[in-house]
């Protein structure tokens, strides 16, 4: 018998959301940011999808989301939530107000799939690391089982699946994956996958809406995007843009449009929590890089610039990143001259809302019938599925255009 979860209202639609690392900062952020919203004791700053001209979109009522996800740690979201309260992200009064509804989330939490190169890590779900050791179709099925069980036990209409989860290590070995029929023989031999790629494979072809907040490799192999437009579902991704990359793609389009040479772009990040441990290792370090500093010399589209991106991990920054940049340019008459910021702020606090808006417009397309990735997203990420440029306000006009488009 279907039960209907105590945190939606009855008349409303009800849409799963689906989180891939459902006890790590992000999701707690949203599950507490969420009820607090819903129990209007909480304003939905940081939500594009509730301002206009977004919020003209018939997109689902924050009310009708309900949350469930996997998870490889045996942390529990209260725990989490402590941790947050004591860093300064959350109010120990929201925590409270939200008790209940953060209990039903608790709830709706699975053991997820351990990648190989993390066993061994701290507080990790034993279950997970079975589940890890499993061929990749016996993985699949497991992750489409607790989706199908997730949508019948809360009578949802449809799921996104996000994945929240943290950075995976890079692999030179690892295959492209250029057709769906190549990954498909792989997946029947039994040659293991990256965790995100079973997510990502187990949600389209269960036909749920994919978001990789990420920079694993998600849905991004062309073999994946394939399983999307044959399944005709929505996608997007990758690696949400929450603070300093997304300063840079605010301000580099400046120098270029003013004729300035950027010649170098140092920045340096220092960030805790579990996320900093992760990226102490250097194939997980690798892979968050990657992105960071390609939007960069996209957007600057000068070879001889120097652009550099470091990562250290400080324990007692906790949830929160402090980036700091140098730029040294040049202009009229060769006078050299530099500017610098710095950044300080919670990413996890940052990024939740931004989930919430990705899974309200993957909802929605999904909804609409439409195919593919979502180019209007690409002002979410660091590396839009879609390509394109990496300029925020032609990114973000995209958005807007797509918005007129489909309200006017």
């Amino acid at each position: 018998m279907s039960t209907q979860p105590k945190d939606v209202v009855a008349d409303l639609p009800r849409v799963g959301v689906w989180l891939v690392g459902a006890r790590g900062a992000i999701s707690t952020c949203l599950a507490y940011g969420l009820a607090g919203i819903c129990e209007g004791v909480l304003e939905p700053l940081g939500l594009c999808t509730e301002r206009d001209p977004v919020a003209r979109l018939p997109l689902v009522p924050l009310e009708g989301l309900v949350l469930g996800g996997h998870d490889v740690c045996t942390r529990s979201l209260t725990s989490s939530a402590a941790e947050l309260v004591q860093t300064g992200v959350l109010r120990s009064e929201l925590v409270e107000h939200a008790a209940s509804r953060a209990s039903d989330f608790e709830g709706r939490i699975r053991p997820g799939i351990l990648d190989g190169p993390d066993v061994g890590g701290l507080d990790l779900d034993p279950r997970a690391a079975e589940l890890g050791s499993r061929s990749p179709r016996e993985q699949i099925a497991h992750v489409q089982a607790d989706l199908a069980a997730f949508q019948e036990e809360c009578a949802l209409e449809r799921i996104v699946v996000v994945n929240v989860s943290s950075t995976e290590a890079v692999s030179a070995a690892q295959p492209e994956w250029r057709s769906l029929e190549e990954l498909e023989a792989a997946l029947d031999a039994g040659k293991s996958q990256p965790a995100s790629m079973l997510y990502a494979y187990a949600a389209l072809d269960a036909g749920c809406a994919h978001v990789n907040f990420t920079p694993n490799r998600g849905a991004g192999a062309p073999a994946l995007r394939q399983l999307a437009a044959a399944r005709k579902l929505p996608h997007c991704g990758n690696d949400g843009k929450t603070g300093e990359t997304l300063v840079k793609t605010v301000l580099g389009p400046m120098f270029p449009a003013r004729a300035l040479r950027v010649l170098s772009w140092q920045g340096y990040n220092m960030l805790g929590n579990r996320d900093g441990e992760v990226l102490r290792v250097e194939s997980h370090k690798e892979s968050k890089l990657q992105n960071k500093d390609e939007a960069l010399r996209s957007i600057l589209g000068d070879p001889g610039t120097h652009t550099h991106v470091g990562i250290d991990y400080v324990p007692s920054l906790q949830d929160w990143k402090t980036a700091w940049d140098y730029v040294h340019f040049e202009g009229f008459l060769g006078a050299r001259m530099s500017l610098q910021f710095t950044w300080s702020g919670s990413d996890s606090a940052l990024a939740a809302p931004l989930v919430l808006d990705l899974v309200r417009l993957s909802e929605y397309a999904a909804r609409s019938g439409e195919t593919g990735d979502m180019p209007h997203t690409a002002c979410f990420f660091k590396a839009p599925l879609g390509g394109g440029t990496h300029d925020f306000h032609a990114q973000y006009r995209r958005l807007l255009e797509y918005v007129e488009s489909h309200v006017g």
